[in-house]
């Protein structure tokens, strides 16, 4: 199981959003690059970030930032955030992302978002954010009227085979994951499927272990100290 540390990115800066809310945020750090090394050299393999910015504009803002984080950690780098058309996917790829977030594009426009995984495998996961269920895009600022294990479905149907899954009610409140909408998402998706949301201790780290989980996204926890890289992976 993948322990993936979240750099989530806002003006240029290193930030966590309580339960995806743009008027609550906490900035951890003004140099992404900095905690993408150290969580480097705490043991990550992988890491997640989002454009927050891009998420709002459309179009991805705080690409050299990203570039940044990628060249300084020398890890491989997810990132999502304002991915909308294929000309942005190739623009990732090409600045050394190895793994593209279609979010909003993947209610917006089905489809494509099918096409592009058919096209570019391994390179593509479709990010899902959910809250009571319902999709939730445009920077978690829309809730749509689609149920996320509809859209999981549909997706997997044109080509979909990683997810990403988020319960945005969970986002940044350290909590707990909710268990129960992750295990029927997963269910209906039959794909891996990486957990978000929620995490506050290392056994619930463990608990989506045995749901199935194929990794985990951390963000506000590790910030904050209530969970360590090293007990993470000693689990």
């Amino acid at each position: 199981m993948l322990i993936i540390p979240g750099i989530d990115l806002k003006d240029g800066k290193c930030v966590r959003l309580y339960q995806g809310d743009y008027s609550q945020v906490t900035v951890f750090s003004d140099d992404p690059a900095e905690v993408g090394i150290r969580w480097r050299d705490e043991g990550a393999k992988y890491l997640h970030v989002v454009d927050l910015d891009g998420s709002k504009a459309g179009r991805p803002v705080n690409l050299g930032v990203i570039e940044q984080i990628k060249q300084a950690s020398g890890l491989p780098v997810e990132v999502g955030g304002g991915i909308r058309s294929e000309a942005t996917v190739v623009e990732l790829l090409s600045r050394g992302v190895d793994r593209v977030i279609l979010g909003t594009a993947a209610l917006r426009d089905p489809k494509m978002a099918g096409q592009l995984c058919q096209k570019y495998g391994e390179k593509i996961a479709i990010g899902i954010d959910a809250r009571n269920g319902l999709v939730a895009v445009e920077g978690w600022t829309e809730t749509s009227g689609v149920l996320a294990t509809d859209l999981a479905r549909q997706l997997v149907g044109l080509g979909a085979q990683r997810f990403i899954y988020t319960d945005i009610s969970r986002d940044g409140t350290l909590t707990e994951p909710n268990y129960a909408a992750f295990t029927e998402f997963a269910g209906a998706a039959g794909k891996p499927v990486i957990a978000s949301g929620g995490v506050a201790k290392t056994e619930q780290v463990r608990r989506l272990a045995e749901l199935g989980a194929e990794g985990v996204i951390i963000g506000r926890a590790l910030y904050t100290g209530d969970v360590k890289m090293a007990d993470l992976l000693a689990v």
